[in-house]
């Protein structure tokens, strides 16, 4: 299971190592913001080590904006944006990008959709026109639409429904989530993404790829100065229009612990997990989301970490055992466990030993060695992600779709330098409650152990 940490996988590239470009006194990134009159944010993180840069638009919409009956479409806009423009028939996006000897991709989550190519500085004016160009002429007919949504299909096929542990997990964040979005696949289900149309997919871009609702980040050898007058010539000229409120469901507070198992022939290691509803960094009414990074690493962040040293090494029950923390969302998150059993340890044992150092942790709370140990951790991240102007880009993009500010990214490393071992057990203790779990058990067919 991925480990996903707040900015922990994306900001914790905050701290403790040289800079990798020369930033500004008093910044860890030293990115620079500006907005443009259309409402659009700009945000420019130079680094001058090779004439390359990644330009990137992030739209603050995702799967869990979609409206009632429509799970997948923000999904399947995103491949529809390929499909051209007046100017850029279809495929011509990427064939140009390529000529220009770059990459581009996308991606779709429940907060967020994005754009982005990898290309040489000289030729950053042609992607930004044609990005700017398909925010507002993009055209498809019917066929198109069903030709893609066969495609998207297949997608969910190969990627979901041909897999046991994906297929749990979907019903997983649906036992999470009552009443939330967050509790539907970013896909889509199978059923809804049938019936979507080519009406639908064009409503969706008109009312929601908007110039205020979408961010431009680059990175890479370009100063504020020189990317302003082509961001300006460029995404400048597409019109301003009213940006739609994000109104979403609220998820009610949890009041019952909830328990699925599932079995399937497909399944070769059993897997035992349980997530807690949890705050987000933008949700976060009582100020506890740092704390519960730490505590993810404290917990489950390396092969020194108390679940794995404790489940594995020392009672060998696990072959490997972890924690994560979806932090980066715009509302409300969750905090997991996780372990795979080692050959004939039933799921009763493991999760026993999980109670048993939970029970642990909140009764006797975090040492300050323990504490420096995780705060090191979740630095050490940053040594493999520092120089990818990708990674950079993605973490200033997850965070201001998710409600944080330029600023909170600069200050991550104070917030995080600042978390006390009180601060991890009261955050534990706020967060770590049955009544607010979800506990899965995913078996091979006709193996109930333990169960």
């Amino acid at each position: 299971m991925m480990r996903t940490r707040l900015i922990a996988a994306c900001l914790a590239f905050a701290f403790g190592l040289t800079p990798m470009a020369e930033a500004a006194p008093g910044k860890t990134f030293g990115a620079e913001t500006f907005f443009l009159d259309n409402g659009m944010q700009v945000v420019v993180i130079a680094n001058h080590r090779a004439p390359v840069v990644h330009h990137a638009i992030w739209y603050k919409i995702g799967a869990a904006d979609e409206p009632p009956r429509a799970s997948g479409i923000a999904h399947m806009l995103e491949h529809m944006m390929f499909k051209g423009t007046p100017s850029v028939p279809d495929g011509d996006f990427s064939r140009v990008v390529a000529r220009n000897g770059g990459n581009d991709n996308a991606f779709t989550n429940h907060d967020y959709t994005g754009y982005f190519q990898n290309i040489a500085v000289d030729r950053l004016a042609v992607v930004m026109e044609m990005e700017a160009d398909r925010m507002v002429n993009l055209v498809f007919e019917d066929t198109d639409f069903e030709t893609e949504r066969d495609v998207v299909l297949e997608e969910r096929r190969m990627r979901t429904d041909n897999r046991a542990n994906a297929q749990f997990g979907e019903q997983m964040a649906a036992a999470q989530f009552l009443s939330h979005p967050y509790g539907t696949p970013v896909i889509g289900w199978e059923h809804e993404i049938r019936a979507l149309t080519r009406e639908d997919a064009l409503a969706f871009y008109r009312r929601h790829y908007l110039p205020g609702n979408a961010i431009l980040i680059v990175a890479g050898d370009v100063t504020v100065e020189e990317l302003r007058p082509l961001a300006e010539y460029t995404y400048g000229r597409v019109l301003a229009q009213p940006v739609a409120e994000r109104v979403r469901p609220l998820e009610p507070p949890q009041r019952a612990a909830r328990r699925l198992m599932m079995e399937d022939e497909r399944v070769a290691v059993p897997e035992w997990m349980r997530s807690y509803l949890s705050p987000s960094y933008h949700d976060d009414p009582d100020g506890i989301a740092v704390a519960l990074d730490v505590l993810s690493e404290v917990l489950g962040g390396s092969t020194t970490s108390r679940l794995y040293q404790s489940l594995v090494v020392e009672q060998q029950l696990a072959n490997n055992a972890g924690a994560y923390y979806q932090g980066t969302t715009l509302d409300r998150s969750r905090f997991g466990v996780y372990a795979r059993p080692a050959l004939g340890v039933t799921m009763e044992a493991v999760e026993a030993a999980f109670d048993a150092e939970l029970d642990h942790l909140l009764q006797d709370g975090v040492g300050e060695e323990e504490l420096t140990r995780a705060k090191f951790g979740i630095r050490s991240l940053a040594v493999y992600s520092r120089d990818s102007l990708s990674s950079l880009a993605r973490i200033f993009g997850v965070a201001l779709t998710a409600g944080l500010t330029v600023e909170q990214v600069e200050n991550w490393p104070d917030v995080v330098e600042a978390v006390t071992s009180e601060d991890v057990l009261k955050a534990a203790r706020a967060v770590l409650r049955p009544e607010a779990s979800v506990t899965g058990v995913l078996l091979p067919s006709g193996d109930r152990q333990g169960s």
